[in-house]
């Protein structure tokens, strides 16, 4: 798959939360990028599917404003390298998607284990 592809499919999965999440999206951009630098994969480890990065909601306070955008990427090569075809890397981009959106409203990986979720 193409980066744009990627890009589209976590555009679709963004499009189609139901309002309520969506409209508490502000000041969040989604990246694809081909792979982890360095620095990323020596904390979290090479097989990284996608990265949250910036101020979960549940932790925003009165004083937050002006924030850079928090981000959330995508790695592409790891992804495909995850899945046998497109389709399957199509449900894997929708998964890692929605997996960082719960982290930038505060749930943590924990939580979603606990949870059922991940």
């Amino acid at each position: 798959m193409e980066i744009k592809e990627i890009e589209e499919i976590a555009a679709r999965t963004i499009e189609d939360l139901p309002e309520y999440f969506k409209n508490k999206l502000n000041n969040l951009i989604v990246i694809v990028k081909e792979r982890p630098g360095s620095e990323i994969r020596k904390r979290f480890g090479n097989n990284l599917l996608g990265l949250y990065e910036g101020v979960p909601l549940s932790q925003r306070g009165t004083a937050y404003s002006g924030a850079m955008p928090d981000k959330i990427t995508l790695f592409k090569k790891n992804i495909e390298k995850s899945c046998l075809s497109d389709e399957e890397t199509a449900r894997q981009v929708r998964h890692v998607v929605i997996h960082e959106i719960a982290h930038h409203f505060g749930i943590s990986d924990e939580e979603l284990i606990e949870k059922g979720i991940y």
